[in-house]
């Protein structure tokens, strides 16, 4: 058993993470932005919280400097930091204040705290992203294999230019920091980062709606609403994850000793929003009038199709390392569909 700090605990990804660690046999508290946050959790793990094995510390904003001093304070100690807290903006209107800084700031900010203030912490997982991996200038770059060498050449320039370059770039940025960090502070922990693409799957967490859906299962939803019905959204990007399998990275990549200091390029495989829109369609008879037609237009892979038109993708490491066995798309739509049901889907 360890004692982990679990970052974001409402989060979609961390609330797997969260049921991963439990069921390890781990001890946790979990950082949330408010008590109400802290009180729905509960919920779904009573025996957990009445038996001491989950416990809760409120951050408020995790962009504020020292923002967890305190929370890296633990009577057992923690020996784990897993962080997947990242800070959350409906109204992007300055990328550098909004975007930028608060995910920067948020993990440097945990590392200072962990050095400072959590001699006993060894281990530091951080949820990072394929948003740090990719070059957007390449396009769809077929006869490339992406792998955990790649880093998104963003510059600070880029990254102002629009909403969804300061997105990338603060991903980018964030997890360049965390390796700064390690190489210039030598602190006595590992540094861990999971690096996801799109990540689908069932929703566990409290979800009052499914407007407040995590972006990548939104396009699962909207195929079955029917917003796909003439025309299909481009893919964009053509890889996904079942976030069951990240929530185990996180845990795997504490876990086992030689994941330390190691990037991991968390990813299944392939699709594109036509196969999605089938796989729902092959599954749940219920949404057969909504989704498109075979002569709809959109939503496949470019010329030359999943072999020629797109880059590969190399996650022998994420295997042979952390372990995994990756979840089948159908079987992780499919799981999605039916968790989104009782919430209006």
């Amino acid at each position: 058993m360890t004692r982990v700090l679990l970052t974001g605990g409402s989060g979609f990804i961390a609330a797997h993470t969260l049921d991963v660690l439990l069921k390890r046999g781990h001890s946790v508290v979990t950082t949330v932005r408010t008590q109400e946050k802290a009180d729905k959790i509960k919920l779904d793990h009573k025996s957990e919280v009445e038996n001491g094995q989950l416990g809760f510390t409120i951050v408020p904003d995790i962009a504020q400097e020292g923002a967890f001093d305190e929370a890296v304070k633990s009577e057992p100690p923690f020996e784990a930091v897993l962080h997947t807290a990242s800070p959350f903006h409906f109204n992007v209107t300055d990328v550098q204040k909004d975007l930028l800084d608060p995910a920067v700031i948020g993990t440097t900010g945990i590392l200072k705290s962990i050095k400072k203030s959590a001699p006993s912490v060894k281990r530091v997982v951080i949820t990072s992203s394929f948003a740090a991996i990719v070059n957007p200038s390449k396009g769809d770059w077929p006869g490339h294999t992406y792998t955990e060498d790649d880093w998104n050449p963003i510059t600070h320039e880029e990254a102002l230019q629009n909403p969804a370059n300061g997105y990338r770039a603060s991903k980018t940025f964030a997890e360049k920091a965390a390796w700064d960090f390690l190489e210039k502070e030598k602190p006595n922990f590992a540094i861990s980062t999971v690096n996801p693409p799109l990540v689908f799957g069932p929703i566990v967490h409290a979800l009052d709606s499914l407007e407040n859906l995590n972006t990548s299962n939104q396009r699962i939803m909207w195929a079955a609403q029917g917003k796909w019905k003439d025309e299909l959204a481009p893919t964009g990007t053509y890889l996904w994850v079942d976030v069951r399998n990240v929530a185990e990275a996180h845990v795997a990549a504490f876990e086992k000793p030689e994941a330390a200091n190691k990037r991991f390029f968390v990813v299944a495989g392939h699709f594109s929003n036509r196969e999605l829109a089938d796989t729902i369609g092959k599954n749940f008879a219920e949404y057969k009038d909504k989704l498109p037609t075979k002569s709809a237009p959109g939503g496949d892979y470019p010329e030359g199709g999943r072999e020629k038109g797109v880059y590969e993708i190399d996650n022998n490491r994420s295997i042979s390392v952390l372990g995994l066995k990756y979840k089948t798309f159908e079987e992780s739509i499919v799981d999605s569909v039916k968790s989104f049901q009782p919430k209006g889907l």
